[in-house]
């Protein structure tokens, strides 16, 4: 695969394997970095004519920024090649709403945007049940990790310490770092599992639907009465209602009111009127 990339005044073509990741990562280093004035120029071009290529360059020429914050969350279980694409994604709307005016650098500015995107991407795929939903939680969970340096738990000094720089409490520093030392209850047991103890799942305990022969039995019956009043109704209405019913609603290719309103030579306004009588007779029929 090979992908031609244009900044500024330079042209340059990657090369690489689809789906390599070292090849990615070596083809974003290999773009120029933009000088502050490169930057600003293309900043303006996006933001004051809409200059869609322009904005692309800023975010090509930042693709190695994205790469390096990714890698700072790799500690999470998390493929590398995810995380950066959600940086990317970050990049991309931090492009949008760069404002050149305020003399800031664009990685300056761009890294909360990207940082964001991989803290949501991180908090959906860490656990299966979210171990932080609030502000204060999400600010615990990244910063929790950073302060624990083992993984005994915290001591009481410790605990008060991470609360007071976090300004959160010592209640909830300490349900965060039961949440981060929990194990996940797997819901489904291995398949080639044969111990009682190991095959353990919450899965155990939900009744299967298909369970209940008496409720399978109901179930078609009721279908099978359905269908039965449906064909005896429908041989109640006329020929022409029963067609433009059967065509609307029971048909795979479903012709429109324009279609039928040809077949029988009227508008598609009495095509509709047919419609909806025929309708309530056949509400009135199955119900009797």
């Amino acid at each position: 695969m090979t992908t031609a990339i244009t900044t500024m005044d330079h042209d340059l073509t990657l090369k690489g394997p689809v789906g390599s990741l070292d090849a990615y990562i070596q083809a974003v280093g290999a773009i120029p970095v933009l000088s502050k004035e490169d930057e600003f120029a293309l900043a303006h071009r996006f933001r004051d004519q809409d200059d869609l290529q322009a904005a692309r360059e800023l975010v090509m020429a930042h693709l190695r920024f994205v790469v390096h914050i990714a890698k700072g969350y790799t500690g999470y279980g998390l493929p590398l090649a995810d995380l950066i694409q959600e940086g990317n994604v970050g990049m991309m709307k931090a492009v949008k709403r760069f404002d050149p005016a305020f003399d800031v650098r664009l990685v300056s500015f761009a890294v909360h945007w990207i940082r964001a995107e991989i803290h949501e991407y991180v908090l959906r795929n860490w656990r299966i049940v979210k171990v932080a939903t609030t502000k204060a939680q999400r600010k615990l969970f990244f910063n929790l990790r950073k302060a624990k340096k083992s993984l005994a738990w915290l001591s009481h000094a410790e605990t008060q310490a991470v609360a007071a720089d976090l300004c959160v409490s010592p209640k909830e520093v300490t349900e965060m770092e039961r949440r981060l030392s929990a194990r996940e209850a797997v819901f489904d047991p291995a398949p080639d599992s044969h111990d009682d103890d190991s095959a353990w799942s919450p899965s155990a305990y939900l009744a299967s639907p298909n369970a209940d022969p008496a409720v399978l039995l109901e179930g078609t019956d009721s279908q099978e009465d359905a269908t039965s009043r449906m064909t005896d109704a429908l041989e109640t209405l006329d020929d022409r209602s029963r067609d433009i019913l059967t065509s609307r609603w029971l048909s795979e290719n479903k012709p429109t009111l324009h279609e039928l309103a040809n077949v029988y030579g009227v508008s598609a306004e009495r095509i509709r009127q047919i419609e909806a009588v025929a309708i309530k007779k056949l509400r009135v029929a199955m119900e009797l």
